[in-house]
């Protein structure tokens, strides 16, 4: 009848509309937990990707682009004892991966510790392995690591990372914010074949002149680029460890010292640029010993003429002849360029090691010890910057690490006049070429080296010691400067065996020498570093 059918029907209907219902509630359902899922694995994305930039850090590279500094995600492997019934099961199953596993070591750990590291830093095929394991007692994790490629070479520049990836010296540290900033690595001026060459001659020369420390900067004194910057003893960064020994100290930067004789390039610098002296200034019946303060100042070298002219006083590096000049300069006028070449005051840098020059009262008699670097202090990187403006034409500059095109083209104020600037350049370049010179050991052919020498005794509570600092500031090529190289020995000592070569052709040599001073050390060392870095200097800047 009408009415069964209308039923069966009406039953018909329901059932289709349940089943419906059924779909539409599954397909509700199942869109929800694509939808939760998906925005759960946005959710950890993000939170990866925050953990990430979090930690890790930019590389740094060299000027060349090549890896100085690099963060990588390594593995490790540890073991949680309590999670593991069968120890003997476990071990077997490891040692397959490990063969080098110590089973003796590896039961103590497991008896003794809640936790212990088997392995770190895995490949990824043994990440695989491992994790394929499916041992409850074992824990995988990952770990952010920087690593340092060249290890100890870069060691004071670069610095070092805490255990929470931020940086507490050097570069890593100064530079902290922008290496977290991942969008571009950090690119310095230092080149890694100089360094490395730099660097292995003064280990060499550090073993046959038993110096307890040395250092080295090679900076272009146009620009203020660092080409290299090496202090010894230095250390492995990668290992982490806390430097606090003083030894370790960065000698360039950071280090303090009188540095005798060199200053008296300033002195020179100073009278000719104020129109005091000019070059060929006589300066006759100079004696050999004075007094200021009922404390002797005296010649280094007896020998020395009584008459010379300002030029001479450099070169034959007279104490008495400077200290006549700078009394014609004047205690405030000597202050003042002093403080224009940046010698004095603590320096702007790009790492945060660095040292500040010793302050003191000026008078008659610091004037007069100034003159010839005694009784002043200064770091190294300083007297290389001095040095730049004295040969670049009298321009000041701005030591840097970091590579920035846009400021190389910058020209700072000018600080020393033009006849101040090749006056001294001249009176250096004789330094190494004359016979009167303190430096004829670096008269090395091709590279018209200038330079003057420095010999100091380090000061002590109420004194001086007999221990010395040795130091050569180089220029070259002295027709057109370029570079100031700063070679410094902390404490050297003559070597009798050691075999010295005139560099002129003429093949004179001598085997050995009782004097301690710059003209046998400092200036040996500088000589044999310009032989190996000449040629990549000459081809690639």
């Amino acid at each position: 009848s009408f009415s069964n059918k209308l039923n069966k029907k009406t039953i018909l209907f329901n059932r289709i509309a349940f089943i419906f219902f059924l779909f539409v509630f599954f397909s509700l359902i199942f869109s929800l937990k694509i939808f939760y899922y998906g925005s759960l694995s946005q959710e950890q994305s993000s939170d990866n990707e925050n953990f990430k930039r979090k930690i890790l850090r930019s590389d740094i590279i060299d000027i060349e682009g090549d890896f100085l500094a690099k963060t990588v995600i390594t593995n490790n492997i540890g073991i949680i004892p309590d999670n593991e019934k069968n120890e003997k099961k476990l071990f077997l199953k490891l040692k397959i991966l490990f063969p080098d596993l110590d089973f003796e070591n590896f039961k103590d750990q497991f008896k003794k510790k809640k936790f212990f590291y088997l392995k770190k830093k895995l490949s990824p095929e043994e990440y695989g392995q491992v994790r394929l394991l499916g041992e409850k007692s074992i824990v995988v994790e990952q770990k952010i690591t920087r690593i340092y490629p060249h290890r100890n070479l870069f060691s004071h520049v670069l610095g070092q990372i805490d255990d929470e990836n931020n940086g507490i010296s050097g570069l890593e540290k100064t530079q902290d914010k922008n290496l977290k900033n991942l969008d571009k690595k950090l690119q310095l001026t230092l080149d890694t074949n100089i360094q490395y060459l730099i660097r292995n001659e003064l280990i060499k020369f550090k073993n046959i002149f038993r110096s307890q420390g040395s250092a080295a900067l090679l900076m272009n004194i146009n620009n203020g680029d660092i080409l290299s910057l090496v202090s010894l003893p230095d250390f492995n960064i990668n290992q982490r460890n806390d430097i606090t020994d003083l030894k370790y100290i960065n000698r360039i930067t950071k280090g303090v010292y009188e540095l005798g004789s060199i200053f008296k390039t300033f002195t020179l610098a100073g009278a000719i640029n104020e129109k005091i002296v000019d070059k060929n200034t006589n300066f006759k019946n100079l004696p050999k010993s004075i007094y200021c303060a009922d404390r002797k100042i005296s010649e280094y070298d007896m020998d020395i003429p009584t008459d010379l002219t300002a030029e001479q006083i450099l070169i034959r590096s007279g104490n008495i002849g400077s200290v006549r000049i700078a009394q014609k300069v004047g205690q405030e006028n000597f202050k003042s360029f002093l403080y224009d070449l940046g010698l004095l005051d603590t320096l702007e840098f790009d790492i945060d090691e660095i040292g500040t020059p010793l302050k003191f009262n000026w008078g008659k008699c610091k004037l007069a010890t100034s003159a010839y670097g005694h009784g002043i202090t200064t770091t190294p990187l300083q007297l290389a910057k001095g040095y730049s403006i004295i040969s670049n034409g009298g321009y000041d500059i701005k030591p840097t690490l970091i590579l920035n095109y846009k400021k190389r083209d910058i020209r700072y104020k000018k600080i020393i006049s033009d006849e101040a600037s090749k006056s001294v350049n001249l009176a250096l370049r004789k330094i190494v070429t004359t016979k009167e010179g303190t430096a004829n050991f670096a008269n090395i052919n091709g590279y018209e080296i200038a330079g003057k020498t420095g010999t100091a005794q380090k000061s002590v509570a109420g004194g001086y010691s007999k221990n010395k600092i040795n130091t050569f500031a180089s220029i070259f090529p002295s027709s057109n400067p370029k570079y100031v190289l700063v070679v410094m020995l902390d404490e050297p000592k003559p070597n009798k065996d050691y075999i010295y070569e005139y560099k002129d052709g003429s093949g004179w040599k001598i085997k050995g020498t009782q004097f301690n001073t710059a003209g046998w050390t400092a200036v040996e060392v500088t000589g044999k570093i310009i032989e190996k870095i000449g040629p990549i200097l000459a081809t690639k800047y």
